[in-house]
């Protein structure tokens, strides 16, 4: 078992810039894939951002492509979301997940997910 937790959420104006983390324990040591998927009221869930264990390959959503960056500090068992240029439409609870793989993280069918963290971007 992973567990899941994330920070860093909160209200920010558009065009601010926000930094999401995802402190994983319980079985740190398998190599997953991690990533994040939000879900805005009264939508499904979207997927965001993918990166490989190794932190080689990362994929993007191309909502985000070009104002996100995903990262990840294995030695520190954290995720990581450097959020920029924020959008009201990136408002969203952010979640957390982690896989086998990066394909599983981006069909939205993790393993594991967080609680979840709440991002609102004011116009």
């Amino acid at each position: 078992q992973v567990q899941l937790v994330e920070s860093g959420g909160g209200l920010v104006q558009a065009g601010g810039s926000l930094r999401l983390s995802c402190a994983a324990s319980g079985r740190t040591g398998s190599t997953y894939a991690m990533g994040w998927v939000r879900q805005a009221p009264g939508k499904e869930r979207e997927f965001v951002a993918a990166i490989s264990w190794s932190g080689g390959g990362t994929v993007y959503a191309d909502s985000v492509k070009g104002r996100f960056t995903i990262s990840r500090d294995n030695a520190k068992n954290t995720l990581y979301l450097q959020m920029s240029s924020l959008k009201p439409e990136d408002t969203a609870v952010y979640y957390c997940t982690a896989a086998g793989s990066i394909a599983r993280i981006t069909a939205r069918q993790g393993d594991y997910w967080g609680q979840g963290t709440q991002v609102t971007v004011s116009s």
